[in-house]
């Protein structure tokens, strides 16, 4: 049974863990590079999702299976843009692909930023029309904007971003 939750503050070595092999597993899925993660030190870790627990501005969800983290999504509203939310770090394990995992936390970063009064949510995507990921975006609605652009500097790979926008947010109170 796969449940999603939030990331607490003393599993961010659970975290950096999953981080990690999501960038080695899916290279081209991510901005960044588990080279230029991996030399984090725990100090570095365990502040980003400290930070991420302590405010209402970051979401960082887990889905598990038992005992077992199996997935990761990062959803972040932007200070300087109100009812924006990004999605960010959007990972499956290979073993848990297939199985919902992926619509799961998705789903869950969504309720969040719309229960936040986000109407729009960002992301972006390797830039392949038949990708799973791909696929689980347009089924929950995004759509594609702007022009694809190199995923990092020197990428031969593209990113095209995708929005989701709802027609109205809904409020704390309604969200609950």
């Amino acid at each position: 049974m796969i449940s999603i939750r939030p990331i607490a503050p003393h599993e961010w070595p659970t975290y950096r863990d999953i981080r990690l092999q999501a960038l080695r597993d899916s290279p081209d899925a991510f901005g960044s590079t588990w080279e230029a993660e991996a030399t984090g030190r725990d100090e570095h870790w365990s502040t980003r999702i400290a930070s991420a627990t302590a405010g209402n501005t970051d979401r960082a969800l887990f889905a598990v299976n038992g005992d077992d983290v199996c997935g990761l999504v990062w959803c972040k509203l932007p200070a300087a843009e109100p009812g924006i939310a990004d999605i960010y770090q959007m990972w499956v394990h290979p073993a848990a692909r297939g199985q919902g995992v992926g619509s799961a936390l998705l789903g869950e970063a969504l309720a969040w930023a719309r229960s936040r009064g986000s109407h729009r949510v960002r992301l972006g995507v390797t830039a392949n029309a038949g990708s799973p990921a791909m696929r689980l975006y347009l089924a929950h609605g995004f759509l594609p904007v702007g022009q694809v652009e190199p995923l990092r500097e020197g990428s031969e790979l593209m990113v095209q971003a995708m929005e989701l926008e709802w027609n109205a947010p809904v409020s704390h109170r309604e969200a609950r």
